[in-house]
């Protein structure tokens, strides 16, 4: 659709390619005069005017030609003016790359669809003969592309669509066709900046059946206690999921599990949609610790226009660049409405936990639920099918007091304690008590 950035994507794809010897040459039609999409691609980085000094990229107007006589060509033999025109251009410049913005003019300025056909067939065997790489930008939607010729004539169809999720604009990237070559399909969202078109491929791994060593190691919690009820902790490179109602202590329980391993030598990342670094840092204060001892990082991020692929590269960067060894997500909830798509979601989180399970990266996810008691189910997505471990905390009425309870639901491939046990915050973080009967 208009706007969706056609013109950028192929004018940062003719300066990432153009060569002296293969220069590219971009020709506008009448949707817009040559002038205009230079002083607008002038505020892009990656626009250089060395290269349209030197003749790596040459910007030509085929608007004129158009306007006065149409595509031409009566028949095979009878080309007319416009293709007469590529047909030089072809010849003097030996472009490597030809653009041609916008491709739906010559449909307008065709007498019928069997002139059209015509120039298009002329057109293809021009380009085939020279070996040039050419894009066709054009204003179609996807029920258009199913029934215009060229879509068929066409090696590859890259659909580019800005979609509404309820308030938020979300623009996508399609390939819906690419001859001999295999592609990741589905939506991929990017983004449209200085720098031009930034791509972040959509997460979604099929099964990796190659083999890889599991660890055998067990990693601590930070509550010794709960250690002891996991059976001296989770299994590296596992997975768990906690879950709980509002203030029960499931931040905490993260912090924990992200300070232990650094004091360990395992770097760990602390992703927050909830606190910001200075917000965090001060509950760190209250009970005596630090966020800014090494081996400690906060990935702290706005759900605000947040992309969920866009920021899981993001983390996965930060992964590769601080050897973490620990992660924590706080909460999986801002990461569900981000993503929009209950089945989207469910192939991003198991995507995620395969990576992080291969290289030995132990994830923690934190769920917020809204039972404050008695709690009937802990996750609507179906996430703790794929934790190795899921811890539940709760509340519990105790006369005319509130009380917090710790329950150890499933550990994968290890015994544990299916009982709960009273815990308490006090400065020094979580402290687990006596078990407790919960009621039913």
């Amino acid at each position: 659709m208009p706007g969706s950035g056609k013109t950028i994507l192929s004018q940062q794809y003719v300066f990432s390619n153009a060569t002296v010897e293969r220069p590219a040459l971009f020709l506008s039609t009448v949707t817009e005069p040559v002038d205009k999409v230079i002083r607008y691609g002038q505020s892009l980085d990656f626009f250089d005017a060395a290269a349209i000094r030197d003749r790596r990229v040459i910007y030509e107007d085929l608007g004129v030609l158009l306007t006065r006589n149409g595509i031409g060509g009566i028949s095979p033999d009878i080309a007319g003016e416009v293709l007469d025109a590529i047909d030089r251009f072809l010849k003097e410049l030996r472009p490597g790359i030809l653009v041609i913005d916008s491709f739906q003019a010559f449909h307008a300025f065709a007498r019928d669809e069997n002139q059209f056909r015509l120039f298009l067939h002329g057109l293809i065997r021009r380009l085939t003969a020279s070996a040039t790489t050419a894009i066709w930008n054009a204003p179609y939607n996807n029920e258009q592309a199913q029934e215009v010729a060229e879509f068929a004539a066409a090696d590859g169809v890259v659909s580019l669509d800005i979609q509404r999720r309820g308030g938020r604009e979300l623009r996508v990237l399609q390939v819906l066709k690419l001859r001999g070559s295999p592609f990741l399909s589905g939506e991929h969202a990017y983004r449209i900046s200085t720098s031009g078109i930034d791509v972040f491929p959509r997460l979604a791994d099929h099964q990796d059946r190659s083999p890889y060593e599991l660890s055998g190691e067990r990693v601590a919690t930070g509550v010794p206690a709960l250690d002891k009820m996991l059976g001296e902790g989770y299994w590296e490179g596992s997975s768990t999921m906690i879950c709980g109602p509002s203030g029960v202590g499931k931040t905490l329980m993260g912090m924990h599990f992200i300070l232990q391993g650094a004091r360990t030598g395992q770097p760990g990342i602390l992703a927050t949609f909830q606190e910001t670094p200075g917000q965090l840092g001060r509950i760190a204060t209250g009970f005596g610790w630090s966020v800014d001892e090494p081996g400690v990082h906060i990935l702290s991020r706005s759900v605000v226009d947040m992309y969920i692929d866009q920021w899981v590269y993001e983390l996965l960067d930060l992964i590769d660049k601080t050897g973490a060894r620990r992660i924590v997500i706080d909460s999986l909830v801002d990461l569900m409405v981000t993503a929009g798509d209950v089945v989207r979601f469910r192939e991003w989180m198991y995507s995620l936990i395969q990576r992080c399970a291969r290289r030995g990266i132990s994830l923690m996810m934190i769920v917020e639920v809204p039972e404050l008691f008695q709690l009937r189910r802990i996750s609507e997505q179906g996430v703790s099918h794929l934790s190795d471990n899921v811890i539940l905390l709760q509340y519990v009425q105790d006369g005319a007091r509130l009380t917090r309870a710790v329950t150890v639901l499933k550990t994968r491939a290890a015994r544990h304690e299916p009982v709960a046990h009273r815990y308490e915050i006090s400065d020094r973080g979580l402290e687990l008590g006596e078990q407790i009967a919960l009621e039913r």
